[in-house]
């Protein structure tokens, strides 16, 4: 059996969240969580594209952002599902919650079942204090 995660994106008005994606199997921070950091590097989320931008590293707000991650993920049958927002309680064992603060663009990772404490927030920081995190996560 695979560790399961969600990852959710919250948008940049009201923190509200858009939409839930499911990983089947791969979803512990070694893996997904370098996946997600891979790709979130670099990105910028703007309101409107500008037109003088290298606009690969762009996202016109978090529900653009959103759906290039899951464009980016979803190559093939299986593995990757999407959900409606607030679906929980599916087998994850990680949650990511990708999010847009004070112009920095931020993640938020639980393990809900880590050393029998329930629901336990692991990393919430920007992707630079994410990118120390995951070599501390990997080198243990």
């Amino acid at each position: 059996m695979g560790t399961k995660s969600l990852t959710t994106f919250l948008d940049e008005w009201d923190n509200e969240e858009i939409v839930v994606m499911y990983r089947q199997y791969d979803g512990y921070p070694e893996v997904h969580g370098r996946d997600l950091f891979d790709y979130l590097s670099g990105k910028k989320i703007v309101n409107g594209i500008p037109r003088n931008e290298k606009v690969s590293q762009l996202a016109n707000g978090m529900s653009c952002l959103a759906a290039q991650v899951v464009s980016h993920f979803k190559k093939e049958v299986g593995n990757f599902y999407l959900h409606k927002s607030g679906t929980r309680d599916i087998g994850e064992q990680y949650v990511y919650t990708v999010y847009y603060h004070n112009n920095e663009l931020k993640v938020k990772v639980r393990n809900l079942y880590q050393n029998d404490i329930m629901d336990r927030i692991v990393f919430n920081g920007n992707l630079k204090e994410m990118e120390k995190w995951l070599d501390k996560e990997s080198n243990r």
